[in-house]
């Protein structure tokens, strides 16, 4: 079985590296939509379940236009943090993309619930979700499950049973770093479960590299600065901190160079919004929480530094 499933993703990959060459759209979602439905293992069930669209638009239509359409619910997406600092915000951004899907599945009459598989390693350095910050974020409590294996084996058996199950909305896989025993094959097996079940797999990954997968998109992802939180009379509450800003850098797609986009995550509505630039303005006179002492700047002195004093050879004490 194993055999037949490698050999039939390097089919995938040839015909999608042919239709790059011929200037065509990519046939290889198609025919594996084709040969599952024909083998019997994705019945006429599996493709209702999913009777709102297989693409999960973010809403703002550049990014929607650069990914074809939005995320695909049946695929590897990937959501990397090159630093450990950055850690938040890329399983924030899989936060938000998970209850954006998460509203449109309860919109049709869909409650299922939401699977986050946390790495050991990754949870001592960013932490655990916390329930009432998840509320206030737009995800509902209720329906996200949180798992704790001890070991990276664990968390891929897991991860590839949860997917393949389909019992869950979408499964947040994460990692930290580029683990040797998570590679390439181990990417394509987990690739495979997500087009059978039609389920999407989120992978988070903290302080990693690129590296090759079978990801359909991965995003690279920082905080920006967010700006002032908006009145209904559409002024600014002073001292305030606003929605939170992400900076996506859309680093494997089909587009020939990275895209890089400001988004904006609207909580309450479960929405983002594109962002032209960054709130770094204040308000005349306002400083930030956590300014430091105000220092003149220098004045009347030489711009060359000083010559270096005499240098003296004291005797050995013993």
């Amino acid at each position: 079985m194993a055999q037949t499933a490698l050999a039939r993703e390097r089919l995938f990959a040839l015909r999608e590296t042919i239709a790059k060459l011929e200037g065509k759209s990519a046939p290889a979602l198609a025919a594996a939509e084709r040969e599952a439905l024909a083998s019997g293992k994705v019945g006429r069930q599996a493709v209702e379940r999913n009777g709102c669209g297989l693409r999960l638009p973010f809403g703002v239509a550049p990014l929607d236009e650069a990914m074809e359409g939005g995320l695909p619910l049946d695929a590897i997406i990937e959501f990397r943090a090159s630093l450990s600092r950055d850690a938040g915000p890329a399983s924030g951004l899989a936060m938000a993309v998970a209850a954006r899907l998460q509203k449109r599945e309860a919109d049709a009459g869909r409650l299922l619930p939401l699977l986050w598989i946390g790495d050991a390693i990754g949870t001592l350095e960013a932490g655990r979700p916390y329930a009432p910050g998840l509320l206030d974020f737009g995800l509902n409590p209720e329906r996200f499950l949180h798992a704790a294996p001890r070991k990276l084996g664990e968390a891929l058996w897991l991860a590839e049973t949860a997917v393949e199950s389909a019992a869950f909305s979408a499964v947040v896989f994460e990692v930290r770093g580029n683990p040797a025993h998570f590679g390439l094959t181990e990417s394509r097996r987990l690739n495979l479960r997500t087009r059978a079940a039609r389920r999407p797999l989120f992978l988070v990954r903290q302080a990693g590299e690129e590296e090759a997968s079978s990801a359909a998109f991965r995003l690279h992802v920082e905080s920006a600065p967010s700006g002032l939180r908006p009145l209904p009379d559409r002024s600014k509450l002073s001292g305030s901190i606003g929605n939170p800003i992400f900076r996506l850098t859309l680093e494997k797609s089909r587009n020939p160079a990275p895209l890089s986009f400001l988004l904006e995550w609207n909580p309450h509505e479960r929405e983002f919004l594109p962002v032209a630039e960054p709130g770094f303005a204040r308000p005349p006179g306002e400083q930030s929480a956590h300014s430091g002492a105000q220092l003149s700047a220098s004045a009347n002195r030489s711009h060359r530094s000083q010559a270096m004093g005499a240098l003296l050879a004291f005797e050995r004490a013993s």
